[in-house]
């Protein structure tokens, strides 16, 4: 298929464009001039890429002609204090003009990402700017959707985790300050459940989602993406420490739970369990594979 891609030097879309080209799938991306590519680096000749602060949003359609999917994977979070007004352009403006566009050229498919975050109205005070916006946009969706000209699934991601992620991200905070043995490790009291999903799983439920949503999904679908199952916050963090082998003192309680915690978020996973889908990596052996590539990188 020929597939369009947002995000795709960010962590999850970049992990999902390695594996469109090695699916033999014609890949193109939009990204920002100054984005910074290191991630996709060996399939780079393998993609068309578009920069879309130099390029009209329809360009890769017009040059494209008919395109089969639009995978939509780039976001903005308000982490840093980012304006409302920049918040509602990355995350409401942005990917409602690429689907006006998508559906203009006929394209048969959106899929949308989204997050556990503002599920069932509950989400973290200091991302309440993004979890509105993600709502947003997931309304408009729904309303193109209803067209019957476009299918538009949206995919709600619970705690993704794996290699080549930012230093942001929970998850690649906690394992590299336990591979880099930092003195100490603040943190909550770990008492939150979460719903942690290895990337490459991630990647197999997407996969399999290109391959049923052109032609055999209902126009509007949603699909929750995890494991269907909960560890807690404490627990995730320790096995990272023990598997590897830190002397970083975790110290739980250190830190308060934020204002509005979620103190506990899974994926309900039948819808996708229908499709044929199912979770393939272990907690255990997500952690060993993440911890395997971050040392391959800093020979740590």
């Amino acid at each position: 298929m020929k597939i369009l891609i947002t995000g795709s030097t960010g962590f999850l879309g970049s992990h999902l464009t390695k594996t469109l080209v090695k699916e033999g799938h014609e890949v193109i991306i939009l990204k920002r001039s100054f984005s910074n590519t290191w991630r996709i680096s060996d399939v780079l000749s393998n993609v068309t890429v578009f920069n879309i602060d130099e390029c009209s949003l329809e360009q890769p359609f017009i040059e494209f002609g008919s395109i089969d999917a639009v995978i939509h994977t780039a976001t903005m979070y308000d982490r840093y204090g980012e304006r409302v007004s920049q918040l509602l352009d990355a995350n409401v403006s942005f990917p409602l003009q690429l689907l006006e566009t998508a559906m203009s050229f006929q394209t048969k498919l959106f899929i949308n990402t989204d997050s556990f975050i503002h599920k069932n109205n509950a989400g973290y005070k200091h991302l309440a700017g993004y979890a509105l916006t993600k709502k947003q946009f997931l309304e408009w969706g729904k309303e193109f959707s209803l067209t019957g000209k476009i299918r538009f699934i949206n995919v709600k991601l619970e705690h993704i985790y794996g290699s080549f992620d930012s230093e942001s991200k929970f998850s690649a905070y906690i394992m590299r300050s336990c591979l880099n043995n930092i003195p100490e490790l603040h943190l909550t009291p770990g008492d939150q459940k979460r719903d942690f999903i290895h990337i490459n799983d991630v990647i197999s439920a997407y996969s399999l989602l290109l391959k049923f949503g052109i032609t055999d999904l209902t126009w509007f679908k949603e699909y929750e993406l995890g494991t269907g199952k909960t560890v807690t916050v404490r627990d995730y963090v320790e096995l990272i420490h023990l598997m590897s082998q830190s002397k970083t003192e975790l110290k739980f309680g250190a830190i308060p739970h934020r204002e509005n915690e979620i103190m506990e978020s899974k994926a309900n996973i039948e819808e996708l369990e229908k499709l044929g889908w199912k979770s393939e990596i272990s907690l255990k052996k997500g952690i060993e594979l993440m911890l395997a590539d971050e040392r391959n990188i800093t020979n740590l």
